[in-house]
């Protein structure tokens, strides 16, 4: 049978011109033709994003979805029945979607304070799963779901679709081939303007359930800030810009150099422009120590002008022959000899399908997708080591074999955090 070939992406020509296969419903041999039976569990903006991708990827059917706020639950049917000719069922519950008949596997789109427990029980009910990142809130969570994924052998795909751009992949080709010689330092970033909303304590709407959205997370006073979407700059829920967004980057860096995770963390940074607004650094710099190089990541989200927003998202290699930039449409050979003209390599993707594409195809051949949970977990921790960096004030000392933190108290504290009862937190 035939399946996305990933040899075929990674191989792809260092010349930048060459594209990917396009994904289309013919992607699948004709022994793949059956429809897949799937479930969505949050139906925000990246479910709906993350369910449309599975659509155009081709052969699906959403059976069910689950949310917590009834006006989404609605919204999403609507839509959904839209693409596929039915309604799916709706729940408000995870707990009463898992038990939908004929499903086959589940879409994780809720914020990463609610990944971990959905993420068990999916497994426990015999169901393939595809997960966004990042993994889980809290490291000790991650290593659970991890272990869960292990013991379960079901298909699951962590959303690292990064790892799907075509500039990225061949950007990693290029300096795995050894051409831009020894890479002795790596920075990551992404400046961006945040557009930040009412910050006043305020009754949710009346279509959300906030004490079940906020689950086994500390539950904050309601405002529009720190609610749907928005969660991503709230410590509690979202953990900032870097655990965020900037995980994409970290991911696609340890893929690159084929890195693990790294053994000394500091950061420094603050709240300079949006204090008293939002409760994680609007400015930040994390300096991670691996095995292969040193990686510094940066952020800058209060919309200062910059002075080349080309790079503003991406990461640059700095190697003793060249540097190289990526970031997700383009990459660029820088060389050394100013002489010599930069190379500017211009290649599209459409990465959310082509990562929804590669899960569907794993879960009907029962081969791995491109990114196992491990590999999810590894950049997971990475960047909330670099979150326990900055919250603690110190340099945070990380043993990967053991998993714990070094002489660091403070920090070792943070590896979990206590549910709000009546949940139960998965790692034991």
């Amino acid at each position: 049978m035939n399946t996305i070939n990933r040899r075929a992406f990674l191989g792809a020509t260092a010349a930048g011109a060459a594209a990917i296969p396009t994904l289309t419903r013919s992607t699948f041999g004709a022994d793949d033709e059956r429809i897949l039976k799937l479930g969505l569990i949050g139906c925000g903006n990246y479910g709906m994003a993350d369910t449309q991708a599975a659509f155009k990827a081709g052969k699906v059917e959403m059976l069910a979805l689950c949310d917590v706020d009834s006006q989404h639950l609605e919204d999403s049917a609507r839509r959904i029945e839209k693409l596929q000719g039915a309604p799916p069922k709706t729940f408000k519950r995870y707990q009463d979607l898992l038990e939908t008949k004929g499903l086959e596997a589940v879409i994780i789109a809720t914020p990463p304070h609610w990944h971990a427990l959905p993420f068990i029980a999916a497994l426990e009910q015999g169901l393939d799963i595809y997960c966004e990142k990042p993994l889980a809130y809290d490291i000790r969570e991650g290593r659970a779901m991890v272990e869960a994924a292990r013991r379960s052998g079901r298909i699951v795909q962590i959303g690292f679709q990064r790892r799907q751009s075509a500039a990225i992949q061949q950007a990693r080709q290029y300096l795995q081939d050894g051409n831009a010689g020894r890479i002795v330092q790596v920075q990551a970033q992404i400046h961006y303007t945040a557009g930040l909303l009412d910050t006043t304590p305020q009754a949710p709407p009346a279509t959300l359930d906030w004490d079940l959205w906020c689950g086994p997370a500390p539950k904050l006073p309601y405002c529009p800030q720190i609610g749907h979407f928005a969660w991503r700059l709230e410590k509690e829920y979202g953990h900032g810009h870097l655990v965020d967004w900037g995980i994409h980057l970290i991911d696609a860096m340890r893929w690159i150099l084929g890195e693990t995770m790294p053994r000394a963390i500091q950061a420094a940074g603050g709240l300079y422009f949006f204090k008293d607004k939002i409760t994680t650094p609007d400015i930040l710099t994390v300096h991670f120590d691996f095995a292969t190089c040193p990686v510094t990541w940066q952020h800058r989200i209060w919309g200062a002008a910059e002075h080349s927003p080309e790079v503003a998202n991406g990461i640059f290699f700095y190697g003793e022959k060249e540097t190289v930039f990526a970031t997700d449409n383009q990459w660029i050979i820088i060389p050394r000899d100013r002489k010599r003209e930069r190379k500017a390599n211009d290649v599209k993707t459409d990465m959310g399908v082509a990562h929804m594409a590669d899960f569907l195809a794993a879960v009907r051949s029962r081969k791995p997708p491109l990114c196992v949970p491990e590999d999810g977990y590894c950049s997971t921790a990475t960047v909330q080591l670099g979150a326990m960096a900055y919250e603690t004030g110190t340099k945070v000392l990380w043993n990967p074999e053991t998993e714990q933190v070094i002489g660091n108290p403070d920090a070792a504290k943070m590896l979990k955090r206590e549910y709000r009862a009546p949940w139960k937190h998965p790692y034991v």
